[in-house]
């Protein structure tokens, strides 16, 4: 049974940091392009970053772009999202997800399987 799983989630004050974690099960995790997305009560679920099977390749949300990073390691099963300068509008609950496309994407219906997300809140 595939499992992601989300954490590192938590209450930060405007203009802090957090590092979120994602553990998967996947038996071949090089093998899947991870992404992160995030979600507010009421609105659509959105892209923030994804990472390619290898991690030479990323790419981000113009709202987040120069402010997080994505990595992942291959070795121990995880990907991860470092969020520097953080603002309220990143309150969310992000989810991590995997992929088979070969670079990650922003679309969610390219994604395989998905985590329970965890609460990211921001406060002002």
């Amino acid at each position: 049974q595939v499992q992601l799983v989300e954490s590192g989630g938590g209450l930060v004050q405007a203009g802090g940091s957090l590092r979120l974690s994602c553990a998967a099960s996947l038996r071949t995790f090089s093998r899947y392009a991870m992404g992160w997305f995030r979600q507010v009560p009421g609105k659509e679920r959105e892209f923030v970053a994804a990472i390619s099977r290898s991690g030479g390749n990323t790419n981000y949300s113009d709202s987040v772009k120069g402010r997080f990073t994505i990595s992942r390691d291959n070795a121990k099963n995880a990907v991860y999202l470092q969020m520097n300068s953080l603002k309220p509008e990143d309150t969310a609950v992000y989810y991590c997800a995997a992929s088979l496309t070969l670079y990650g994407s922003r679309v969610l219906y390219e994604y395989d399987y998905w985590g329970q997300g965890t609460q990211v809140t921001v406060s002002s």
